[in-house]
């Protein structure tokens, strides 16, 4: 399962080249199998689509939680992954927001430590990612609980999507807190079986689970997350949704509390070679093409009334047509 700022590879276009008995007989073979052995099959494609190099994206990323609602666009550079806030509960932002947002960006491009530790964040992140994906194999015991069809943003239009129910392996020993979590997770998996790749990943907690051994915190049960993928074109697979609600705590006091909802969407390939800077500036050339095509609201509510009082003259000039 990617993260947002990895480039991935696709390693399965050598499929083109069977015939389409072979690959039928492939399909079905794959479909019946083992459903530990579709996991674990769909985890490597997972991890190798997570290597150094592959297609960047530029994309739109909206995220809602309980006080913001917000769009950004992103776009994924050699570097570091570039943002830049375009919209705030709908609303285009303000001269003030944008001069923040702007003076944010200049901050990375002025300051090359600040840059290298949100690259070092990222590379973090993104590692925590994968040995929760490694991990997927061993951690949850699966049956199958039949099929459904792929769709724009989970799989792939047309796809078989293979359910799988999971619940924790009682003989799983996480080799660190980053994968605790996993002990006390209850939910489903659905695997492409047509491109091998995790479609959906949904779970929830079914137990309080401590991390940091109990020292540095814990999950409260009913805990849930959700994270979507889909070929986003040119078998090319994106996160397109993430959802997170956790509540607990952390060091005995500090309450955690984790509600959100991220989609992702518009994905466009840049180059694989973009700076950071360079990155930066197709931002701001993007949000300033965008604003300027938005509609104006002020010229919206003049040709409104414009148009509102031309259908009262016509409708004036009917009802005096039909009384004479």
């Amino acid at each position: 399962m990617r993260t947002r700022h990895k480039p991935r590879v696709w390693l399965l276009a050598a499929l083109a080249l069977l015939t389409t008995r072979t690959f039928s007989a492939a399909k079905q073979e794959l479909s019946s199998g083992d459903p530990s052995q579709l996991v674990s099959s769909a985890v490597k494609n997972e991890i190798a689509a997570n290597g150094p190099s592959g297609t960047h994206f530029m994309f739109r990323n909206q995220r809602k939680t309980p006080h913001v609602n917000q769009t950004k666009l992103i776009v994924e550079t050699r570097e570091a992954t570039a943002g830049l806030l375009v919209e705030v509960d709908g609303h285009p932002l303000t001269p003030q927001q944008r001069e923040a947002e702007a003076a944010r960006l200049q901050n990375y491009l002025r300051n090359p430590e600040e840059l290298n530790r949100k690259r070092m964040q990222e590379k973090e992140d993104a590692g925590r990612t994968i040995r929760i994906v490694k991990a997927l194999p061993f951690a949850f015991l699966y049956e199958r609980d039949g099929t459904q069809q792929g769709s724009a943003g989970v799989g792939c239009p047309g796809d078989e999507l293979v359910r799988l129910k999971f619940h924790p392996n009682p003989n799983y020993q996480p080799p660190s807190r980053v994968e605790q979590v996993l002990t006390g997770m209850t939910g489903h998996l659905l695997i492409d079986t047509r491109q091998n790749r995790i479609a959906e990943i949904d779970g929830t907690l079914e137990k309080e689970v401590g991390f940091g051994w109990g020292i540095l915190g814990h999950l409260d049960r009913g805990g849930r997350f959700l994270v979507q993928q889909a070929d986003v074109g040119n078998h090319h697979w994106e996160i397109t949704h993430m959802e997170l609600a956790f509540t607990g705590k952390i060091l005995w006091l500090k309450k955690l509390n984790l509600h959100s909802s991220d989609s992702f969407s518009d994905f466009r390939v840049v180059a694989p070679d973009l700076t950071f800077s360079q990155g930066v500036a197709l931002l701001e050339k993007e949000a300033a093409h965008n604003q300027s095509s938005a509609p104006n609201p002020k010229q919206g509510k003049v040709e409104g009334k414009q148009q509102s009082k031309a259908g009262m003259k016509q409708e004036a000039e009917q009802t005096i047509c039909c009384n004479h």
